[in-house]
This record gives C-alpha cells, structure tokens and sequence, in this order.
C-alpha cells in the first residue's frame, strides 16, 4: 500500500511555486502526491516530474471532461472526438509526468445533468469511449481509473455497482475502477460492504472525509474502511482528497462555503498517521 496526497486542496495547476509543498509532504512521509491535469502542456509535466523524481515522490493523475462539448456520452459524433482528443492530451501530459494511474470522473462531463436517468444509448457511448481510451492508456503504460461519484455531481455512475457493471463490460486490462469514502458516504446504502462490489475492478482509493475535511475528525469510518480494502487483498495507493476555500473557483465547484479544517498542515500531518496506523491495525 502507497499512501498520497492529492494537490487539490492548493491549486488545480501545480507551478514551482508549489514545489515547497511537496517538499513538506515528502518529510510527513508520504509516498507520492496526486497531480491534477487540467491544463498545461506535456512539456510543464516533464518538468513537474523531474522535480518529484528529485524528491523521491511518486505520483499518480487527477482529471475530468470540464465540457459538454467534449462528453464522452454525447449524442454528438463531434463532442465523442473532443472527448477523444482531450484523453489523449490527458494521457500525453500523465505519461510526461511519469504517472502510472490516472483517475477521476472520466466518463462523463461533471456537473452535467441531462434531467433523467442515463440510457442504453449513452452506456454504448461510454463503453465504445472506454474501450478506445484504454488503449490509448495501454500504449503508455497507464491505467484509467474511472471514479462513480455522487448524484449532485453526475448522473451517469453513482455507487460501486454501477461502476463495477459498466467497467465489466468495457472489459479492458487498462481501465478500472476507484473507491471513494465521501462519494460512498452519500449513496452506499452500506459503504463498507460496497468495497467487496467494486473489488475486482478496484485500482484505486480516495480518503475523504464526509464533509471533506481532515480525515478522522467526521464520521467516515475509516477502519472498517482499511479491514475491507485488505479482506479483498487491496494493495495500491490510498490517497487523500480534502478541498478548502483558497481558491474561490475550485471552492465553488467544490461546493465548500466554510472553513473546514484550521490549517492544511493538518489535513496532510493528521491524514497521513489515520492512515499509516489505521492500515497496520486493520
């Protein structure tokens, strides 16, 4: 198991300017940092990932389709080859980093709600995107990590057994599935028990506390969360994500109206020992 940190909660395009940060998440301890790809250019990663290389932190990839015009389950041939054109820069810019996993909502455009439920119509789409998309991630030696987060951010995949159905019949080595503690806080009927459903495609976890805070200071419960990863032999990255107020746009997409932690030291110092210690004591 490799515990990470996901830059999110300081900024959605990391510059040198951030490099103390990882710096101070490297002392904490953790094994790598979750970078978020949602613009720059393949050349900005390279250098990104010279610097993680030089701090001895891994890394793996956050991104998303912020577009109708480029959704993946668009009924328009157009918006299939934007989504397309805008996977392959996602993955140009990962494999530029040196990242192995790339996750996140990558099947349909997040915060968009065509008003009912999704169709046969556009589970096709998805799984025709899916298929192409894993191989473009094969041919860089990635791994698609497709995140069902909740109904008031998507319509599309919502708990771990619409995410485990639909990526049993994409069916591709390189496109799996992640778990999330604060998306299955609000639509797991069970959350732990929704660890098992999600098993044989899972490649990935978030941590995230219920209000998106520091993990272990809300009712998330994170042990029984750690017993279950391990009971289906789960051995990859647990990573957290929490999200605060300083940057106002990510804080309104986010939907953080308040101070959810005092500092973010504590988020990152706090997080880390709930997981280094939950996980030997699971």
């Amino acid at each position: 198991m490799k515990i990470g940190f996901n830059l999110l909660l300081w900024t959605a395009h990391v510059e040198p300017r951030h490099w103390p940060i990882l710096e101070d998440l490297k002392r904490c301890g953790y094994d790598g940092v979750e970078i978020p790809i949602f613009e720059g250019t393949p050349e900005h990663y390279a250098e990104l990932g010279r610097e993680l290389d030089r701090l001895g932190l891994d890394r793996t990839v956050i991104a998303l389709f912020p577009g109708t015009e480029m959704n993946p389950i668009g009924a328009e041939a157009s918006q299939q080859e934007a989504g397309r054109r805008h996977m392959q820069w996602i993955l140009d810019c990962s494999a530029a980093l040196g990242a192995k996993v790339v996750g996140g909502p990558l099947h349909s455009t997040l915060g968009h709600f065509s008003g009912d439920a999704p169709t046969a119509d556009e589970r096709a789409r998805g799984i025709a995107f899916h298929r192409d998309a894993g191989d473009m991630a094969k041919a860089r030696g990635i791994t698609l990590v497709l995140e069902a987060v909740n109904r008031f951010e998507c319509y599309f995949v919502n708990t771990m057994r619409d995410l485990a159905g639909y990526l049993a019949d994409v069916d591709h080595p390189n496109v799996a599935g992640m778990y999330d503690t604060f998306h299955a806080n609000i639509e797991e009927k069970d959350p732990i028990a929704a660890v098992a459903a999600i098993a044989p495609h899972l490649a990935h976890v978030h941590v995230s506390e219920n209000d998106r805070g520091t993990p272990g200071k809300g009712h998330v419960d994170f042990a029984a969360t750690f017993k279950a990863l391990k009971a289906v032999d789960y051995d990859g990255w647990i990573t957290i994500e929490a999200f605060g107020r300083s940057m106002p746009l990510l804080a309104a997409a986010t939907r953080v109206w308040r101070d959810l932690f005092p500092t973010a030291t504590e988020v990152y110092s706090d997080g880390y020992t709930l997981i280094r210690d939950g996980w030997r004591a699971a």
